[in-house]
């Protein structure tokens, strides 16, 4: 039987993706990817994102948040419209595939901190919808791991669940980020990059029930990809180092962290669209 799994984090809607995606699909499918979740960056290309997993309702699943990167001073008027959006998506008034999860969000203070209070206060808003609606979170987080935690902890109780995006940090941090039970950590191609300490880290600090696969695609290519646009086809690359650092086969990581994304996500490997 082949080996199927699921890329959590992939951008498929954008640009990079318009003049291939069927193609782009295909490669996945046949690398063994069978379901990939995409995240919702802002309102203006929300459309697009719903039009492209209209096309691949089996395969494709969405998400609605406002991407931290995106928040400016018209944040309250945007992210109104975005729960609108998500209320009547969750309803089913809007002929869309269902949202699976409140994202990507969070907060993002690599750049700059031009808008550091509005990117608390959409996050906040965001985290209530994850709440209000019972969805998880996928959750971006850039230098600013004790703002969110802070803010997170308010609501722990009452949040389902969800994904640390992208984690690339040490063992302190992992676990607490761990501490928030419901959570796991999403873990993509920078797992491969001859820099990074999660190879090492990972095993001995993060059991394989608090893991899932993502691309970030078109980010963060994994070796041997590395500086090429990243697609989903290549989070096989990511399943096949976390064998070898776990220590265990490859069919044991696609088990266990397609597990992982039916306990966060209510959404099975094999589920077909409703």
């Amino acid at each position: 039987m082949t080996t199927t799994f699921i890329d959590t984090h992939a951008h498929l809607d954008g640009e990079e993706f318009q003049d291939d995606l069927p193609e782009v699909i295909a490669r996945a499918k046949a690398a063994g990817v069978e379901k990939i979740f995409v995240p919702a960056i802002d309102l203006v290309h929300l459309p697009d994102l719903m039009n492209v997993c209209r096309k691949y309702p089996d395969t494709l699943h969405p998400m609605i948040g406002l991407h931290p990167e995106e928040v400016r001073a018209d944040w309250k008027d945007v992210l109104k419209n975005m729960k609108q959006h998500l209320l009547d998506n969750l309803a089913g008034t809007n002929d869309e595939p269902r949202c699976i999860a409140v994202g990507e969000v969070g907060l993002d203070y690599y750049w700059s901190r031009e808008y550091e209070h509005e990117q608390l206060e959409a996050f906040e808003e965001q985290v209530k919808w994850a709440v209000e609606c019972q969805l998880p979170l996928m959750i971006h987080c850039r230098k600013a791991q004790n703002e969110m935690v802070k803010l997170l902890r308010k609501y722990e109780k009452d949040l389902p669940g969800g994904v640390f995006h992208c984690f690339t940090g040490n063992d302190k941090e992992a676990a607490e980020l761990l501490s928030f039970q419901r959570f796991v950590l999403g873990i993509g191609g920078v797992l491969t990059f001859k820099s990074s300490n999660l190879r090492e880290m990972l095993p001995t600090h993060v059991p394989l029930n608090r893991i899932v696969l993502e691309t970030d695609s078109p980010y963060m290519a994994p070796t041997p990809n590395r500086g090429k646009r990243n697609e989903s086809a290549f989070v096989a690359l990511v399943l096949k180092q976390l064998a070898q650092s776990y220590q265990v086969s490859e069919e044991e990581i696609a088990s266990q962290t397609n597990a992982n994304v039916q306990r966060v996500f209510g959404v099975g490997v094999m589920d077909k669209a409703v």
